[in-house]
């Protein structure tokens, strides 16, 4: 697996499982009907912020991150990050390789931490790995996220130092 700066080409093979997910409405805040031209706006992020595409060797892409401050100004120290794996590439080691891709980035960078604002705690594969990675649950919104079948559920903040 490769991981590689995303282009606007990329896009077209990111869409269709950034929209399954989105429309979904079980682990992103974002509306479960954003629209493509909005969801690329928000997704494919400008420098100094990032956006990559983790791709087999045929060049398929499995899975996508896009990572950038957390804060601006006094708060621009800390990082964050959001992760799509195309469903049909989970289990397979894609998120991790995106998080510590990631991760790396922000230490590269300069950052001094990393921060996840809203991991729905439901989302216990997320949860999971992020915590093997050396995140820590720092407080939970209650009910901070209306989860289409569980109904309202937390949304945990994540952090970890670099």
């Amino acid at each position: 697996m490769l991981i590689r700066e995303a282009t606007a080409q990329d896009w077209p093979a990111i869409w269709p499982f950034f929209h399954k997910i989105v429309a979904a409405g079980e682990t992103f805040t974002y509306p479960v009907d954003l629209g493509e031209e909005q969801g690329r706006d928000w997704w494919l992020l400008q420098a100094p912020n990032r956006t990559v595409v983790a791709v087999d060797p045929d060049g398929t892409v499995l899975g996508t991150a896009k990572m950038n401050n957390n804060q601006a100004g006094n708060g621009a120290h800390v990082a964050s990050a959001s992760y799509m794996v195309d469903p049909a590439h989970t289990g397979h080691g894609v998120g991790r390789a995106l998080c510590e891709h990631t991760l790396e980035w922000a230490r590269v960078a300069g950052f001094r931490a990393m921060q996840f604002n809203a991991v729905v705690e439901t989302n216990t594969h997320a949860v999971r790995l992020y915590r093997s990675l050396g995140f820590e649950i720092i407080g939970t919104v209650p009910e901070g996220f209306h989860h289409p079948a569980q109904g309202y559920v937390g949304l945990h903040i994540m952090h970890r130092p670099l």
